[in-house]
Formats: C-alpha cells, structure tokens, sequence
C-alpha cells in the first residue's frame, strides 16, 4: 500500500494526500553539488551500486597525487578483488590455520579468530587483508604524458546532476577552456567521457593506468609493475580490448574510442589522444571479471550516448519511483541544510552501496577495513530502501545472503550452534575475517529478519513468492539465535552469554552478559520468524517462540538502562563509544522499553557522553530515540548536530573528521534516511509526520515511504 502524502502546515499534522505529487526533479536538482576548488575531502562520484567512479574537479582522475593523502580516486566494482599470494610457492592460508582462542561456555569451550597468536602472525594478518578490494584503473588527463599540477587548473565549475547521474566539469588548462562530461551506465560496469577541449591534440590526452592490487586504503600498488600483466587482445580505430591478470585473478577491460586512438606507452600505461583536428573526443571504458562475458560482448563497446542515455534512465526511474521528503516551503532556518542531506545520501547509497555484495562502511569509493563489509553495518547502509520503495535493490545483495547460507551454517557449526551465524567482516566470499572484534560480535544477526519484514511489508501482489524465496534466511538466522540463547533457570529467562562483544565495542567479550540492544532485538526479531512461519503454513519451532517470550530484559539501574547486565559504569568508564542501550527504542520498539527508561538514558548519554568518539549513525540513533519519546524538537537538533563526525561535505558524504583510514562513512548517510523515514511516515500507532515540531515552521511534503514495522 503506497504511503500517504503528509503534510504540516501551521503545526497540523494532516493524514493523506490531497493528490498532490512532489516535484521530484525539482527537489533533486536544487542539490546538485557544485565545486569551484580543488577539495581532497569531497571528490564526487557516478556509479549504479555494483560499479562507481570518483573524479577530482576536471570530471576525471587527473589529479590523483593531490587526493591521495586523503580520499583517494578509485574505479571499483562489486567483483573487483584481488588475493595477493602468501608466497611463490603457496597462494593462500585456510582459515582452519588460524589459532584460535578457547572461553568458557556452558560447560564447554568455544572457540575464535579474536587473539594474534605468536607464531601464527603471518596467517592471521593475511587471512585480515585478503581478498581485498581492487582499483580496476586510473582514468585521467596527463600532458605530453605527464602528470598535471593542480595550479595550471583555474575557473572551475563542476557540477553533478543528480536527477541524470551525470558529472559536468568545466575548467580551464593553461587559460584554455576545457569541458568534461562523466557518467556510468545504469546497469552494466562501464563509465564514459565526452571531453571537450582545443588542447585536445597539442598536448592533452588521457592516460589509462592500472596498478596492482593492495589491502591499502587506495586499493593500489603502483610500485609492483613486474607482479600483474596488461594485454592489449585486440585494437581497431573504434576498439580496444585489455586483459588483466593479477595472480589468480582477472578482468577484461573493452575500451570504446570516438575521434581518438590508443597506444600503450608503458606496461600498464596506456594514452588516449585525440584525431588530428579534433577538439572533441569520446571514451568508454567497460570492465568485466574474466570469463563473464563472451568474446563477441567483449568487442562490443558502449559508445558515449549509449552510456549517458543509460545512466539518465536509471536515475529517473530512481528518483521517480522511490519516496521523496520535500521541506522547501519550512521556514525552519535547518530545514535545507536536512532536505540536502537526505537527497544527497540518497545518492551516494544508491551508487555506493545498492549493489550485489553486501557494502564496505566506504561502498565503492576507497578501501576501509580492506574493502570488506562488514555486516553489522548492513542495516545502516540498506534497510531504508525497503521503506522508501526500493526493494528491488535491496534483494540485489540478500540473494548474496541466499548463496551464502552454507558458510554461515559451518560458523554456527564451528562451535556446536544450529542455524546460520553471519560473520561481521568478509570480503565477496562470505568468510569470517580474524579480528578481536568481528568473530564475537552478534547485533548483526537479527539484521536480516528485521530487513526482511521491512521489504515484506512495501510489497503487494508478490508477497508469497517473496516469502517462499527468502524463507530460509528468516529460518536459518533464527535457529541460530534460539539456540545461541541460554536458558537461566534461576531467572526463568533466556540470556545472551560471554563471550560476545556488543554494539558498543569497548567491553570485554568475558564481561558481557545480556547487552542492551540485542536482548530486545533477539526478542522482536524471533517474533518476527514466528510470524513469518505462519504466513506461510510452516511448522515453527517451539523454540523461537519460547525464547522471544521469554528473553531477559534489559538492566537498569538509577533510572537508566545499562549497556548490559552489571555494567554499573555505563554512563562513567564506558561513556564513549556508540550509547548502545538507545537502540533498543530508537530502531526498534520490540513493546518492553520504558520510555521514562529511555529518557532517563537518553538526557545521561547527552549529558555525560563523550561526543567525538560518537560514529555518524549514533546521532541518528538519538534522534529516533528522540521522535519516539515525542520530542521532534530534540530530535532534529541531535540529527544535526554540529560535531566532527556528523560533518557532511559537499559531495553529501557523512565525513569523519580525525580519521585518516576512514573518509567517508556511509552507515552515517543510511542512518540518517532512517530516522528521515521515522520523523515522517512514523511507525504503528504515531501518525504522520511524529519527528517535526507543530510550531508552525516545518511545512513537510513526504510521498513513497512506508512507515517502520514496530
């Protein structure tokens, strides 16, 4: 059932529409990104979700070097990874090799990859950093084949069109105007170029280059020429063909040339230079993993117009179809600066983050944690997209989850659990990553039921069929958490035991007993796979029902909930780091939250918290706390909050300032989309519109958005 257009005028919260419908490229446009400078901290991407491009200010990767040090330019697809090799004589470790560290559990020993054992160093690292993601090339200006100074660039006007996809750059080389279009196509791994100059031929020409893989943030080694190879398989005036291989593994590259010609000029450099008398020339570069594409495909390259035709229908379809929050007529000085963040993280999760593998916390930009995800932050990258009509790019990456099922069942098998244990950090192949993190982290589990029910929920006439093919990940996950529960006797209550690490990282995994969050998260979720065997006539088992009923609540103490069961420091020693205990009313309302509780803990964590260990997604956190407590006011002031790491640059990416190995952080711009979603479509029993004060300042048009589940 399509959501309502809601509407707050003069402080009245109105249900339903008046049958008026958002001028969708109207609001989109008015956000366009514009850049005048050079700015490290906010290039600017074209993507679809499984493939992106990040440009400098000429609309290409002419000034790689100046970036580097702090977001680097990469071209990055969803199956672009790269193993390096132990050695010359064994390519790779098996995660059987990593010793692992034995805790205590109900009378027996369970065992992970949490502790770098001496001796055992080598296999751990490796195991960390491999596979990791890979920069598939360097696309960018050079002159006279070399590189160019940012000073020789003046009268920049770079511009993104959001409504299109389609990167605009205008500058000026030496005095001379230059022109670049830049765009990737909507559903295939290709970007093109129309360049525009009359430099094009006395010098300038672009130079495609392609390093060798690295775990590094900029997923690029430039030094190792003699470890990778760059063939050129065929080349005609229209079309060049390169095959690379790195190691074990390899891409083809089907390069479309319009008024210009290729030449190699290094062994993995190649320059494009245009026709004599051209001053405008087109490029497309289209990137398949070896041995997914016949050799007829292959020769067949996009040409320009094919590629910006594509990316304006994709994008289209994008913005037209999906919910829109317009707040242009609010006379709240706040409100553009929060309609600009929401359109923008739109944007950049759908071409970062939308795609067939679960993302990276920097989707398809750079390198964080190796390129690999991690799961705990799936909900924060894609669970709006359900909610805001985009369920078909969530089911992109949960039939990864589909594929992956047998090795969640051997991590749950590992240490004599039933079900599927998702790990936290994996690369493509779903393998659990060593980390004194990751292998005891657990919130990630009920993140796919949750997810699920909210993708159930936005469907119409296909629901049964969406049931029957995403069931067993609902029965899966939920076998596990019934049998990962332990019954307490004493307490007649089910526990959540150490060794586990909770959302809130900065407790010891032996200390941890009943988090916060992930006993109420346990709870709903259960309730969820219960219903989910009803709708479609599957026998449940007793205990998914029994645990839910039954699941420990929170602790609480002075009138706060603690970050878990004895943890009497939560609000003095442990007041850093994600304030955990408020999810468990902000996300969800599993029905066992006292919300005096929760305000208590709400106004100690704003009190005594320290604010610059917070991530992006904490402040939304807060602010769904907020609109849940009734207190809309509270909630925009905490959603846009002046402090380091809820800084958002022009580009829209949710910036964390004093963090050289993370950028950008995605889950930020997806947490925000969710509490965008909570403050206006709501949740069961709140009505329009909860999240934004009746004070006669917020005129807030919202259509396509469905509210939260609970």
């Amino acid at each position: 059932m399509p959501a309502p257009v809601g509407r707050n005028r003069e402080g009245a919260a109105a249900e339903g529409g008046d049958g008026m419908s958002i001028d969708r490229y109207a609001l989109v446009s008015r956000h366009n990104p514009v850049l005048t400078e050079v700015d490290e901290c906010s290039p600017l991407s074209v993507g679809n979700g499984n493939f992106a491009y990040t440009a400098d200010i000429t609309g290409m990767q002419t000034l790689y070097e100046t970036y580097e040090q702090v977001l680097p330019l990469c071209t990055m697809a969803q199956w672009g990874w790269h193993t390096t090799p132990v050695s010359a004589e064994r390519y790779a470790y098996s995660p059987d090799e990593v010793e692992m560290t034995g805790y205590p559990y109900r009378g027996r020993t369970v065992r992970y990859a949490s502790e770098k054992k001496k001796g055992n160093e080598a296999v751990y690292d490796w195991l960390r950093q491999n596979p990791h993601r890979l920069n598939l090339a360097r696309i960018g200006l050079v002159w006279n084949g070399g590189q160019i100074r940012p000073d020789r660039i003046t009268g920049i006007r770079q511009e993104l069109n959001l409504y299109e996809g389609i990167l605009d750059s205008r500058f000026m080389l030496d005095g001379e105007d230059c022109r670049i279009l830049t765009a990737v196509a909507g559903e295939r791994d290709a970007v093109g170029f129309t360049i525009r100059s009359e430099l094009l031929g006395r010098g300038l020409a672009v130079e495609i280059a392609f390093p060798y893989g690295s775990p590094d943030i900029s997923a690029s080694d430039w030094e190792r020429e003699e470890a990778h190879s760059t063939e050129l398989l065929t080349e005609d005036e229209h079309v060049a063909v390169l095959r690379r291989t790195l190691d074990r593994d390899g891409y083809e590259v089907t390069v479309g040339l319009e008024g210009a010609g290729l030449e190699a000029v290094g062994r993995h450099r190649f320059l494009v230079t245009a026709g004599a008398g051209r001053s405008v020339i087109g490029l497309t570069a289209e990137f398949r993993k070896t041995g997914t594409a016949s050799p007829a495909e292959e020769r067949k390259p996009l040409t320009t117009e094919e590629v910006f035709l594509a990316s304006r229908a994709y994008f289209c379809e994008f913005w037209e179809k999906g919910g829109a929050i317009d707040l242009h007529r609010s006379r709240d000085s706040r409100a553009p600066e929060l309609e600009r963040r929401i359109v923008l993280s739109r944007y950049l999760l759908a071409i970062q983050s939308a795609g067939s593998v679960p993302p990276a916390e920097t989707g398809l930009t750079c390198n964080s944690w190796y390129g690999k995800a991690h799961l705990e932050m799936y909900f924060w990258h894609e669970a709006y997209l359900p909610l805001w009509n985009h369920t078909r790019l969530l089911t992109r990456s949960l039939d990864w989850f589909l594929r992956h099922l047998p090795q969640a069942r051997q991590n749950a098998a590992r240490n004599g659990f039933r079900g599927a244990r998702w790990p936290k950090m994996v690369a493509e192949d779903a393998i659990d990553s060593p980390s004194s993190i990751a292998t005891l982290l657990v919130w990630q589990q009920p993140h796919l039921i949750y997810m699920l029910e909210m993708a159930y929920q936005s469907l119409g006439q296909q629901k049964r069929e969406f049931l029957e093919k995403y069931y067993p990940l609902v029965k899966e996950t939920a076998d596990f958490m019934a049998d990962f529960a332990a019954y307490n006797e004493e307490r007649g209550v089910y526990e959540l035991l150490p060794p586990l690490i909770p959302v809130q990282e900065n407790h010891r995994p032996e200390d941890t007993r009943n988090p916060a969050f992930e006993v109420e998260y346990w709870q709903y979720t259960l309730r969820l796979a219960v219903r989910w065997a009803g709708r479609l006539g599957e026998p449940c088992p007793d205990a998914w029902q029994t645990v839910s009923e039954h699941m420990a609540p929170m602790a609480a103490e002075d009138g706060c909930y603690l970050a878990h069961d004895g943890c009497r420091d939560s609000y003095g020693e442990f007041a850093h780091d994600h304030p955990s205990m408020l999810c468990a009313y902000g996300v969800i309302d599993g029905g066992r939250t006292d919300p005096e509780i929760m305000e208590n803990s709400l106004r100690r964590v704003e009190k005594v918290w320290d604010y610059s260990s917070l991530w992006g997604w904490d402040f939304a956190v807060m602010a769904m706390t907020a609109v849940r407590l009734g207190r809309p006011e509270h909630a925009i002031r905490l959603l846009l909050a002046d402090t380091p790491k809820n800084t958002y640059v022009t580009s829209g990416n949710n910036f964390q300032k004093g963090r050289n190995d993370l950028p950008l952080y995605l889950p930020g711009n997806g947490s925000l989309l969710l509490a965008a979603t909570l403050m206006t479509a709501g949740y069961p029993g709140s009505g329009p519109l909860p999240g934004f004060p009746k004070d006669g300042q917020w005129e807030v048009e919202f259509e396509g958005i469905n509210p939260f589940p609970c």
